[in-house]
C-alpha cells in the first residue's frame, strides 16, 4: 500500500517511462505499476491491480546492482571492491519501468545506474509470503514433527538401486529426511560399498575419529558403549563434536535372532515441544544449561580426547530447534556449571528422558536395510540382545552432513524442475 509519502510511476507501452524520486506524477497503466514509499525507503512493484505488491529496500537494491561494475556473472557474486566505497547515505534519484525489457531502472544520487529484470526481482521479493516461500522451497523444507504413534503414517521406504540410478528417487529420499528426520532404504546388497555408494550419490562421507565407516557389533574390550550387546539408551551420535555429523546411515549386515536388537527412534524436536508446553521451567533449564560431552579413547591406533560444551536443547535466535545433544555414556562427569544449577538440570533431564521414551517407536531392521536419520534431531537406541557365534548382530555406520545433503537437494530440485519460479 502506498503511504502519504509515496510516488507512483507506471508504463503500459514498449518504452521506458521515468520520474524523479520527488515526483507525484503517474501514468495510466494496465501492467506493472512502480511506486516508492519515501518514508520506509522501499520500491514497490504491483504486477496486477488486485495483486499483492512486491517490495524492495532501496539500500538493498543499491547493494545488489547487477551491472558488470558491481556483479560478476561468472562467479554469480557481487564484486567485493564495491563495499570499499559503499555509502549508506546514497539515495534513489530516479525510478522507471521499462516494459520492453521487463526491468526496473534506477538512477542513484552517487551517479550510478542499475537495472533489475522482473524475473530476478520476483525471486527476491521482501513481502512476507515470498520470503516464507523461499525459505520453504529453496533454503530448507519445513520440518514436520511427529509422535511415536504416528511412525507408521510418516515413515517411507526407498529402494537402494533406485537411489543410485534415479534422481527423482534421490530427491524424494533427501526431502523425506529433511521433513520427517528419517527414511528406510531397502534391498541393499550385503557388501562393504553400500554406504559409500549412497554417500557418493549425495556428495561425500563425513569422516570422524572412528574413520569413514564403523562397525557396530559386540566387541570384547570395547572402548565405546555402542560396541556392547547391552541395551543402548536413546541418544544422538557424537554430541562431543562442535560440528557433529548430522545424518546417520546404518546398514544392517546381520541381525540377531534373539528377542532383542530392536531399533528405538524418537523425534527429539517433538519431545522438546512437549517439554516446552508442559514443563516450561524444565525446558528453560535444558535449553540454557551447558553440558560437558566427551569421548576419550582410541580407534585403530588413533588416540582422541573430544569435548564439546552445549545444552541438551539448542535453539536459534528465534527460538527454533537447531540441535539436540544427548548421550548418557558420553556425558562427562565434569559439569562446569554453578553447583546450584545441578539439581534443577537433573530434574529437567529426567522429564525429557521420560517423554523421549514415551514418544519412541520400535522396529527391527533386517539384513539389507539401511536406516537413515537426522542426527541433530532424532534420538535413537536399541534394546539389548544375545550375542553368540551363531547369533550375531552386525551394523555398519557412516555419516553425511546436512550442508552437503541440502546442496544436493537444491541442485536436484533445479535440475528436475521442482522450483516454482
Amino acid at each position: 500500500m502506498l503511504t502519504s509519502n509515496s510516488s507512483s510511476y507506471s508504463n503500459s507501452n514498449g518504452n521506458c517511462s521515468s520520474a524523479s524520486s520527488s515526483s507525484n506524477s503517474s501514468f495510466s497503466s494496465s501492467c506493472v505499476q512502480v511506486s516508492r514509499d519515501v518514508q520506509q525507503q522501499l520500491v514497490l512493484l504491483r504486477l496486477l491491480p488486485d495483486s499483492p505488491g512486491l517490495q524492495f529496500p532501496e539500500i538493498w537494491l543499491r547493494d545488489n546492482c547487477q551491472c558488470s561494475t558491481c556483479y560478476m556473472q561468472q562467479t554469480r557474486s557481487r564484486l567485493p571492491q564495491g563495499w570499499n566505497y559503499l555509502d549508506p547515505s546514497v539515495r534513489l534519484q530516479q525510478l522507471s519501468w521499462c516494459a520492453e525489457r521487463q526491468s526496473l531502472q534506477i538512477s542513484w544520487s552517487d551517479g550510478h545506474k542499475s537495472s533489475f529484470p522482473l524475473s530476478w526481482l520476483k525471486e527476491r521479493d521482501f513481502s512476507p509470503a515470498s520470503r516464507a516461500r523461499y525459505l520453504r522451497d529453496c533454503y530448507r523444507p519445513e520440518q514436520r514433527l511427529w509422535s511415536g504413534t504416528e511412525f507408521q503414517r510418516i515413515q517411507r521406504e526407498f529402494l537402494y538401486d533406485e537411489l543410485l540410478h534415479n534422481d527423482e528417487a534421490l530427491l524424494q529420499w533427501l526431502h523425506q529426511l529433511a521433513v520427517y528426520g528419517l527414511a528406510l532404504v531397502k534391498q541393499a546388497p550385503l557388501d562393504s560399498n553400500v554406504l559409500r555408494n549412497l554417500c557418493n550419490r549425495v556428495g561425500f562421507m563425513r569422516s570422524t575419529t572412528y574413520g569413514d565407516e564403523w562397525s557396530v557389533k559386540a566387541q570384547p574390550g570395547a572402548s565405546n558403549y555402542a560396541y556392547l550387546a547391552a541395551p543402548l539408551p536413546l541418544h544422538t551420535d557424537m554430541p562431543y563434536f562442535e560440528y557433529k555429523p548430522s545424518i546417520t546411515l546404518l546398514h544392517t549386515l546381520q541381525q540377531s535372532d534373539s528377542p532383542g536388537g530392536w531399533n528405538l527412534l524418537s523425534d527429539a524436536f517433538h519431545v522438546a515441544d512437549l517439554l516446552r508446553q508442559r514443563y516450561p521451567g524444565a525446558f528453560k533449564v535444558l535449553s540454557e544449561t551447558p553440558v560437558d560431552w566427551a569421548d576419550i579413547g582410541s580407534e585403530k591406533n588413533l588416540r582422541f580426547h573430544n569435548i564439546w560444551r552445549a545444552p541438551v536443547i539448542n535453539l536459534d535466535a528465534n527460538g527454533r530447534y537447531v540441535r539436540i545433544n544427548l548421550s548418557i555414556p558420553q556425558r562427562d562427569s565434569h559439569f562446569s556449571v554453578p553447583a546450584e544449577q545441578v539439581r534443577p538440570w537433573y530434574e529437567a533431564m529426567a522429564l525429557f528422558m521420560r517423554l523421549a521414551n514415551e514418544q519412541a517407536c520400535t522396529f527391527k531392521t533386517t539384513p539389507g536395510d539401511v536406516l537413515t536419520f537426522d542426527n541433530v534431531r532424532m534420538v535413537h537406541g536399541r534394546t539389548g540382545y544375545d550375542d553368540t557365534e551363531q547369533n550375531i548382530r552386525h551394523i555398519v555406520g557412516a555419516f553425511l552432513d546436512w550442508d552437503i545433503a541440502y546442496s544436493r537437494w537444491r541442485v536436484l530440485k533445479n535440475d528436475l524442475g521442482h522450483y516454482n519460479k
